[in-house]
């Protein structure tokens, strides 16, 4: 009997050496494919670093941009601001500038002096809604950041330092120096120190 053979499966006559030859295995790498490899590593492992790097530095930058568009907005009003606190100064002085309240006085400085009460009230009221606040330093103790030293004097009643007499009060913006208050501020007695 014959058999009737494919010549497309017949295999080839394999040389000696040959089989080995054909397909590669994982583990013969080409020399130098470790050293390849470490170097790739390296360099993800920078790249990966700068990107870490870069991502922080964005971070920051969005951060710090944020907080500038914050302070812009808070204080973008603080030269307008204070203009305004002269109007409650001038208000105040105002007030201090009419004689103490009597009982027989006439009923125009009366109403005078409650109509100039009144408007600063709901002036101040105002101020404060929209962050600005003021402060009377009198009988605090004397703080150069807040307060502005226009002369001192010698006081047995106050401890050196402290302030005696603000002739205008602290403002702030949101926390922020506004205008310092202008005050007296209180030095040892020529006697001896103030106890």
């Amino acid at each position: 009997m014959t058999h009737d053979t494919d010549p497309s499966q017949v295999e080839a006559p394999v040389e000696p050496g040959q089989a080995e030859q054909s397909t590669p295995r994982q583990d013969d790498a080409a020399p130098g494919s470790d050293a390849r490899i470490a170097e790739l590593e390296q360099s993800v492992t920078e790249f990966k670093e700068k990107w870490l790097r870069a991502e922080a530095e964005n971070q920051n930058l969005l951060a710090r941009a944020k907080r500038d568009v914050e302070d812009a907005r808070q204080y973008a009003v603080q030269k307008f601001a204070r203009d305004v606190v002269e109007v409650a100064e001038n208000l105040r002085r105002a007030l201090s500038s009419l004689p103490p309240a009597q009982e027989d006085e006439d009923s125009v400085l009366t109403k005078m002096r409650e109509g100039i009460e009144s408007t600063e009230r709901s002036f101040i009221s105002i101020l404060e809604r929209h962050g600005i606040h003021c402060e009377d330093p009198a009988g605090k103790p004397f703080d150069a950041n807040h307060h502005q030293a226009m002369a001192e004097q010698p006081s047995a009643e106050h401890t050196p330092g402290t302030v005696m007499q603000a002739w205008t009060p602290t403002w702030t913006l949101h926390g922020r120096l506004l205008k310092p208050a202008m005050v007296v501020v209180a030095k040892a007695h020529e006697g001896g120190q103030a106890g």
